[in-house]
């Protein structure tokens, strides 16, 4: 694995330069920055065990051993975070009757079929992926992901709108007017004061408060063992698609604001996801996936530094043996949530804008136009349609309508060029 090189003098980083993934800033700096994408990932990766009902800080763990995994697998060349994929909630609240064993086992096998998928791109080229998902279809991904986001986002802020304004206002007050290091660490800035001023104002949750008096400082995380079952198997397997979307996107999404090449990673990157979620299933967590949250963390504060995220899995696996602090970042109110998050999901859907502009990709094009609609708005309406007793959400949905559909439509629209249509093949 590659070392990392100190960025200049490792305390300070000019206003418009970049941290490089193999660079790192001085260690008290770079924990900050891994606290942040701490910060980031939080909300979301309990959610999806709270919703699911797996137990958190068996979540939490993986998470943060997942998250080493993968930066051990790609060799420090991706800065990534994993998370709990929320494309598996639906599947598993279908599989919930099934109990809790069966869905593990689902889970595993999610991991596996994806890591056979990694190992198919590392043996024939990341152009196997290229054909089937290039710029127009990963941009799409992204954007769709982080515009179905939004509603949440909305959500959380307009139940405490003056708390949200106050994070949302730091936020880009630090990120926009200041310069150096405050503005690198908005995120976590913005939301420490709109904590603080919830706090002061009595605008924390209760119940969350009581639950942190009641949370044990130390405690073993819960590990269940796995149980394969043909049927919930069956309502799992969709999520593969999703995942490799999620991961392709990501790396190309890395990719374009590093301004790195990082094709050659995009197997490892799939390999490393599919062990995490093998290793997740295996003991009781759930599925995981690389982060977009964290890519807006990374966009807004422009430290790609994988010791961050580094620091970002320690912390998790860490975090994961003390029910107290989980109990008190579930302290967070709704509010400060909805101010971090409506940036940073926005920014999330922006970093698919920018990848359909570096790569030129052609609207004019009926098929680029017509497949990027479909998938964009069936994410951003998390349009959902039930097969069976399974409940799919517009993530997946929108995911396999431009996955499946580019394809399709690319292959009708050359059947009809060679019917004696001329023109070129547009980008994409």
């Amino acid at each position: 694995m590659a070392l990392w090189s100190v960025h200049g003098d490792g305390r300070r980083v000019r206003d418009g330069a970049v941290v490089a993934p193999d660079e790192r800033l001085s260690w008290p700096l770079t924990v900050g920055f891994g606290v942040q994408h701490v910060a980031a990932m939080f909300s979301a990766t309990v959610l999806v065990p709270s919703v699911t009902h797996f137990p958190v800080t068996t979540t939490l763990l993986f998470s943060g051993v997942g998250t080493l995994l993968f930066l051990f697998i790609t060799r420090n060349r991706v800065p990534a975070y994993l998370g709990s994929s929320f494309a598996f909630i639906g599947p598993l609240a279908a599989a919930q009757h099934h109990g809790m064993a069966a869905q593990l086992g689902g889970v595993l096998v999610a991991g596996l079929l994806l890591v056979g998928v990694g190992v198919a791109v590392k043996a024939l080229g990341v152009r196997l992926l290229e054909s089937i998902m290039p710029p127009v279809v990963t941009g799409a991904v992204i954007v769709l992901v982080g515009l179905n986001l939004a509603p949440s986002a909305t959500r959380s802020f307009g139940l405490q709108p003056v708390i949200a304004v106050i994070t949302l206002a730091v936020i880009l007050g630090c990120a926009v007017v200041a310069k150096g290091l405050l503005s690198r660490l908005s995120v976590l800035v913005g939301v420490l004061v709109g904590w603080v001023v919830a706090a002061l104002s009595g605008a924390l949750p209760p119940g969350r408060l009581d639950a942190l008096a009641d949370a044990a400082w130390f405690g073993p995380p819960q590990f269940t063992a796995p149980q394969i079952q043909p049927s919930v198997i069956l309502l799992v397997i969709p999520v593969v698609i999703v995942l490799v979307a999620e991961n392709v996107g990501h790396v190309k999404a890395v990719a374009a604001v590093t301004g790195r090449d990082l094709d050659g990673s995009v197997g490892d990157s799939l390999i490393a996801d599919g062990l995490a979620t093998v290793l997740a299933g295996s003991g009781g967590g759930s599925g995981t996936t690389t982060y977009a949250e964290n890519i807006g963390v990374m966009a807004a504060t422009r430290v790609y530094s994988t010791a961050a995220y580094g620091v970002a899995g320690l912390t998790a696996v860490v975090l994961s043996m003390s029910p107290k602090f989980g109990a008190l970042v579930n302290t967070i109110p709704d509010g400060v949530l909805g101010g971090a998050t409506i940036l940073l999901y926005g920014m999330i859907a922006l970093v698919g804008v920018r990848i359909w502009l570096a790569d030129r990709v052609d609207f004019a094009d009926p098929v680029n136009l017509t497949v990027v609609a479909v998938a964009v708005v069936a994410g951003a309406g998390d349009l959902k349609i039930s097969i069976g007793d399974a409940v799919f959400g517009g993530i997946a949905w929108g995911a396999v309508a431009v996955v499946c559909g580019y394809p399709l439509l690319r292959w009708l629209a050359t059947l009809r060029r060679g019917g004696g249509v001329s023109g070129t093949r547009p980008r994409g």
